[in-house]
């Protein structure tokens, strides 16, 4: 009988974007109650980025009860408010963006006075606290212990060194991998490394991590992140499921072009999505490439390589998601929709303009239960793919047609 593959798992990043993941994972978990699938944790290895990295830490701190792992994410995301990520009072917005926006104009006039260069746009300390509360990474070492799970990683982006840098723990000795302008250290992942995965650049501040006993400072592993399915692969993921934030699938056509002058919000979401999206969607081409090649080489020759074939399901947002958000700007807290017109955010629905950038920072729950029934929608409209990449079949007919009905026990409001 045949080995089963080793299957990872790859949530990207993307801020409020990450709801979509939580969205695939609950229907993931639907379809795996309705087939003969085993009741272990369907994924030895698990990698994350930014947001992905807070969702991936979640996920691999449960790994020994995966349903409930998954209810748990689901009724965070359900019931987000902006609160529990950034600071989003009048106070606070104004201690962080409006100081921000005023650097921008009159820094040659402030630069002297160190106390009045604020950091980052806004000012994420509640997302410190949410974080203490909703993961408890010293289970971690347990479950890893227990067979739950093989191995985890979180990366993030060093902007005192240029350095991308992949953080991991896994239960084998693996030896630390070096390639240009990125490397991986093992380490005991904690609530810093999450923070400093997701701190979206000039959104929010970066995160001081201690490096080969000398401070650097950290922001989004998004940021330079050009192979982002390789920490899968080195920790011995043999097929791979990756959940993106958008583009891949994304409708095609023409957008809406208005002629004017591009705002900084404009400007701005572009470089995110540059960030976010883009380096995904070459990696897998570069991936597919691989398995291609690899397909036409004789035994003999392919035994002779390193490199093995790696089964890839990429599962991605069938709807722009800068649309949805459009819908939703006035959700965002008052002080934080005045800050976000000062940089260009107005509007809304098709008449929005700088919805990209927002669709990042939309941490408000009619946002996150849209983009979690996408991705619950998603997920069940390829069904039959998931169920052939994971080898599951279903227990009944019943079952198949209530997984295919995309019925989930864990959306309950």
């Amino acid at each position: 009988m045949p080995e089963t593959p080793t299957t990872g798992l790859i949530l990207t990043g993307g801020g409020a974007r990450a709801a979509y993941q939580v969205g695939v994972l609950d229907a993931i978990a639907t379809i795996r109650r309705h087939s003969d699938a085993p009741r272990t944790n369907p994924f030895p290895v698990i990698a994350g980025t930014s947001a992905g990295a807070i969702n991936s830490t979640a996920l691999a701190c449960r790994a020994d009860d995966f349903d409930t792992a998954v209810s748990g994410l689901v009724h965070i995301w359900r019931h987000f408010r902006t609160e529990q990520v950034y600071r989003s009072d009048s106070i606070g917005v104004i201690r962080t963006g409006a100081r921000w926006l005023s650097m921008m104009s009159l820094g040659w006039m402030i630069a002297r006075w160190r106390k009045a260069r604020p950091r980052s746009l806004l000012d994420n300390s509640p997302l410190d606290v949410l974080l203490a509360t909703l993961i408890d990474t010293t289970r971690l070492k347990q479950v890893m212990h227990d067979g739950h799970v093989q191995a985890l990683a979180v990366t993030a982006s060093s902007y005192s060194s240029g350095m991308h840098v992949t953080f991991y723990d896994a239960v084998k000795e693996i030896v630390p991998w070096s390639r240009s302008q990125r490397l991986a250290i093992k380490s005991s992942i904690g609530v810093p490394h999450l923070l400093a995965s997701s701190a979206i650049p000039f959104v929010f501040p970066a995160v001081p991590l201690v490096m080969e006993k000398h401070l650097e400072y950290f922001g989004d592993g998004s940021m330079r992140q050009s192979a982002p399915i390789s920490p899968a692969v080195h920790l011995g993921a043999r097929r791979i499921l990756v959940v993106g934030a958008g583009r891949m699938h994304e409708p095609p056509g023409e957008r809406p072009n208005s002629g004017e002058y591009p705002s900084l919000a404009q400007i701005a979401g572009h470089a995110l999505s540059n960030i976010f999206l883009d380096a995904l969607a070459v990696d897998v081409e570069r991936l597919q490439r691989i398995n291609s090649t690899l397909s036409l080489l004789p035994p003999e020759a392919r035994a002779r390589t390193s490199l093995r074939p790696i089964d890839v399901l990429v599962i991605a947002p069938s709807k722009r998601l800068d649309d949805i958000a459009a819908k939703h700007l006035q959700c965002l807290p008052a002080p934080v929709r005045a800050l976000l017109r000062g940089v260009g955010v107005s509007g809304s629905g098709d008449d929005a303009r700088g919805a990209a950038l927002a669709s990042y920072l939309l941490f408000e729950s009619p946002y996150t239960r849209e983009l979690m029934a996408l991705g619950r929608a998603d997920t069940f409209a390829r069904r039959d793919e998931v169920m052939t990449f994971f080898g599951w079949k279903p227990v009944s007919r019943l079952a198949a047609r209530t997984a295919a009905r995309g019925e989930s026990v864990l959306a309950a409001p």
